[in-house]
């Protein structure tokens, strides 16, 4: 009987085969490299953290969803995101960094949610923020949004709108209502896509009453483009100083997107997007895949004004947007994104010496090097079929045949394996 252990993972964790490793890390080197472009500069935090500083603001769902590694009385657990260890970093650190901050961290999270197709228990996100010391210009929430039209444009992708609002908006018009149970009413409108309008309308009433329901329903159907939904703001019932300020920033994060070269086309305003309840405070944003928006958001963000407040009496405020790397990746597998992928992959080479040739490879192998190219020779004796079988099994475009004429002639043969067509050149022509 086998006493062999069953090689396997834990479910809720992402493996790639080297194939789709080759892309995912293109897609990741595409992404940090337009925010590198930018003025992000990068950043690392552990993945461990003390008790006490990662859950200094959370409570209840989070707080059952971590990982804990508690050792003797250390109290100790694994990053969730990667907005909380930064708000720590920032406040550490404040006096060694040049305000405005922009930083840039690609790292694991780890979330103890319960196992779901295309949501993971490990995964990578990639976060992106700008924080001010006292304060923060209103242009950075566009710019904010402008880097993740630039990372999702360089990676190929074209089919997305972002969904964008304003957290003083719905704020005001609550306020304006004396509606004293807002949280209660913001988590039934961010629930607004997955119920039926029948449900949500009477779960409304319940909550505000009739009059205020009816408000409430008109303010967050307003629809058209942005123009459009700034005007049909501007004529609510309702007024005060918090809604004002909201329509006004929208107006502004508008303005500055059309200046930095992001479409009409890649955005909306759409009033019923809420994101973290007590963490947002002003722009908040996210983003759906046009005609895949059944996967919901693949990037979000939003503007906050104190990003610190748990560990310094500095005012922080900040605005940020994380994209779920691996959800992404999963996502673009489903929608066929992946299988037609046109990365940067260099094309590579693979040098095949025929008889006592090997020497005369590894000039060819430095050669290629030398110039950028990937290249690798096939050190195992065999067939050639099967050494060519290996360089399409591992999509390998060109390969080298190098016998002994080529040797003596300073030659060699170069067979484009996607063609078939072979062609000899000098050595000095590579």
């Amino acid at each position: 009987m086998s006493n062999k252990i069953k090689p396997s993972i834990l479910p809720g964790f992402m493996e790639l085969l080297p194939k789709e490793q080759l892309v995912f890390n293109d897609i990741v080197s595409k992404i940090t490299g337009v925010y590198e472009q930018n003025g992000f500069l990068p950043m690392d935090t552990p993945i461990i953290e003390k008790e006490e500083v990662l859950l200094a603001k959370s409570a209840g769902e989070t707080e059952k969803q971590v990982y804990r590694i508690d050792k003797e009385d250390k109290r100790q657990v694994l990053r969730f995101d990667l907005t909380v260890p930064f708000s720590r970093f920032a406040a550490q650190y404040m006096n060694d960094l040049t305000f405005p901050f922009k930083r840039y961290q690609l790292g694991k999270v780890y979330r103890g949610e319960r196992n779901q197709k295309g949501r993971y228990r490990e995964f990578y996100q990639c976060d992106v923020d700008v924080v001010g010391n006292g304060s923060l210009s209103i242009k950075n929430d566009a710019f904010v949004i402008n880097m993740a039209s630039k990372a999702l444009k360089k990676i190929g992708l074209n089919s997305y709108k972002f969904q964008i609002s304003n957290r003083k908006i719905l704020t005001g018009i609550l306020e304006g209502l004396n509606i004293t149970n807002m949280q209660e009413v913001m988590i039934l409108i961010d629930k607004y896509d997955k119920i039926t309008e029948e449900q949500f309308l009477s779960d409304l009433v319940k909550l505000v009453g009739e009059e205020n329901s009816k408000v409430i329903d008109e303010v967050i159907k307003i629809s058209g483009s942005s123009d459009d939904v700034v005007e049909g703001l501007k004529k609510v019932a309702v007024k005060n100083e918090m809604l004002e300020k909201g329509i006004e920033e929208t107006e502004e994060v508008i303005k500055y997107l059309k200046l930095f070269g992001v479409e009409d086309s890649e955005y909306a305003i759409n009033l019923k997007i809420i994101r973290g309840l007590d963490y947002y405070t002003g722009t908040v944003f996210e983003t759906l895949l046009t005609g895949n928006e059944s996967y919901g958001s693949i990037c979000s963000g939003g503007r906050y004004d104190n990003l610190a407040q748990n560990y310094t009496e500095n005012v922080l405020p900040g605005v940020g947007m994380s994209i779920g790397i691996t959800r992404l990746f999963f996502v673009l597998k489903e929608i066929g994104f992946i299988e037609n992928y046109k990365g940067s992959l260099n094309d590579k080479y693979l040098i095949i010496p025929i008889g006592e040739t090997f020497e005369y490879c590894t000039e060819v192998l430095n050669k290629l090097l030398q110039s950028g190219k990937s290249a690798e020779i096939y050190f195992e004796d065999g067939k050639l079929k099967k050494k060519l079988t290996y360089a399409n099994k591992l999509d390998i475009k060109y390969v080298i045949l190098i016998g002994e004429d080529e040797v003596t002639n300073s030659e060699l043969v170069i067979k484009d394996m996607v063609t078939g067509e072979q062609k000899k050149l000098k050595i000095e022509e590579l």
